[in-house]
């Protein structure tokens, strides 16, 4: 164990190294509070030893500065002016025991086993908290497959330090999901998760959506807008589709995220802005900056912290779980409209597991919500699949037999054919929307209406 003693009297600190080091723990010491304050915050210790009464910073000015800097070794006080208020007010600041002067070398080794047991029991309990919340892991990340578990571990490992993470990984892989779970099990409880999609406006509207703009800045703006850096600031600002932003506005970001503050359009005073940013791509970045589409600078200040989707053919373990989750979300969402929950026939699972899915998660997504709507409530068999996966080609739906209903299959056809679209465009709205026919307004109602993440 590592031990740290604060004590004024030189022949005390040399008295309790002897007794320490010959039971095998490791030492330092200190001579007073102020000291002992910087030794700690370059490298804590396990357990701290500390002298009640000293010059300067006494013991239990030391405990309360060492307890707001996040110290974690349990605190032992001593004091030869020892009472039971002084006890009690040392274990109210947060001291564990508490030790009076003179003391003989079994009293000391006791409290430290003592200690030791409790520390232990911590350590054990913090570690099965994250075993579960790993095990557990967020709402809609659905599998087990080692390349998925590996990726959700890494997010929950990133989550605790304010680090910028690049979730990297094609188009329908979930990086939104990683994003959600990085921000929820983060250090910043309450805080908001703010997501920006890169490459879903125009630059001078997405200048607005990053930065906000002042009072007056644009024809008719009575009002300053706070933009995403400001209503993520003490929480996590979601960059996704990175590969997407303007040339110009890549700078922005990139001096925004180096100097921790930000400008809004039609203002000179600086705005602070602390956020932990974590951003999203399907391209390759590496190619991107190499080619001058995307900047260098900006590029290694995202890519600290690398998390790789795996693609829906790599993990094909989990389609079982999927297709079972998908099934139940839109039985349920669909409602009385649908009847029972549906089953896959044998047949439809076996073309299910030999498909390819280059739109990943997202594709199957969409494949089992057509084949609820058109099964309306039977068995699903390979006629209520998509005919890509027939190897028929095309991609609106077919009607199952039976099926006349024009409402069922006009929204199953709008649903596939978006989902389609946007698989193509990696997932980029904008070119999503021009592939469609639909202005960008009208997309992202239809995304809203049928709940297309």
């Amino acid at each position: 164990m590592n031990i740290f003693i604060v004590d004024d009297e030189l022949g005390l600190r040399h008295t309790l190294t002897l007794i320490l080091d010959a039971e095998g723990h490791r030492t330092r010491a200190a001579d007073g509070g102020a000291a002992a304050l910087t030794m700690l915050g370059e490298s804590d210790a396990d357990l701290v030893l500390c002298d009640v009464r000293m010059p300067g910073m006494d013991g239990l000015g030391f405990l309360e500065r060492y307890k707001e800097m996040g110290g974690r070794a349990l605190v032992i006080m001593m004091s030869a002016y020892g009472d039971n208020d002084s006890a009690i007010d040392a274990i109210r600041r947060g001291a564990h025991d508490f030790l009076q002067k003179p003391f003989r070398a079994d009293q000391l080794l006791f409290v430290l086993a003592k200690a030791i047991e409790r520390q232990g029991l911590r350590d054990r309990v913090r570690q099965l908290s994250d075993e579960v919340a790993e095990l557990r892991g967020p709402a809609g990340i659905v599998g087990h497959s080692v390349a998925l578990q590996e990726a959700v571990r890494l997010a929950h490992k990133v989550s605790r330090h304010a680090s910028p993470v690049l979730i990297t990984g094609a188009s329908g892989t979930g990086k939104q999901m990683i994003a959600r779970l990085i921000h929820d099990a983060g250090q910043r409880p309450g805080a908001s998760l703010v997501a920006v999609d890169c490459g879903a406006m125009p630059e001078h509207l997405l200048e607005i959506e990053l930065f906000g703009h002042a009072r007056g800045a644009l024809p008719g703006a009575a009002d300053a807008r706070r933009g995403a850096f400001a209503e993520a600031s003490g929480g996590t600002l979601f960059l996704d589709d990175i590969a997407e932003l303007p040339s110009a506005l890549q700078l922005s970001v990139f001096r925004a995220l180096e100097a921790g503050e930000i400008r809004r359009v039609g203002d000179h005073a600086p705005v602070a802005a602390d956020v932990r940013v974590v951003a999203s791509t399907a391209r390759d970045l590496e190619a991107e900056v190499a080619s001058g589409r995307f900047r260098a600078d900006l590029f290694y200040r995202v890519n600290v912290v690398r998390i790789q989707l795996p693609s829906l053919r790599d993990r094909r373990a989990d389609l079982p779980e999927l297709v079972q989750h998908f099934l139940a979300r839109y039985t349920q969402r669909l409602g009385a409209s649908v009847g029972r929950v549906a089953r896959l026939t044998q047949p439809a699972m076996r073309l299910i597991e030999e498909y390819e899915w280059p739109g990943n998660v997202r594709e199957l997504e969409s494949a089992i919500e057509r084949a609820v709507v058109l099964a309306d409530g039977a068995d699903i068999d390979i006629a209520h699949l998509p005919p890509s996966l027939r190897g028929e080609g095309g991609s609106s739906p077919h009607a199952a037999e039976g099926d006349l209903s024009v409402k069922r299959r006009t929204e199953a056809l709008e649903r596939v054919l978006i989902r389609d679209a946007l698989a193509q465009a990696s997932g980029n709205r904008t070119r999503a929307a021009r592939l469609l026919d639909l202005s960008h307004r009208a997309l992202l109602y239809k995304l809203k209406e049928y709940g297309i993440e």
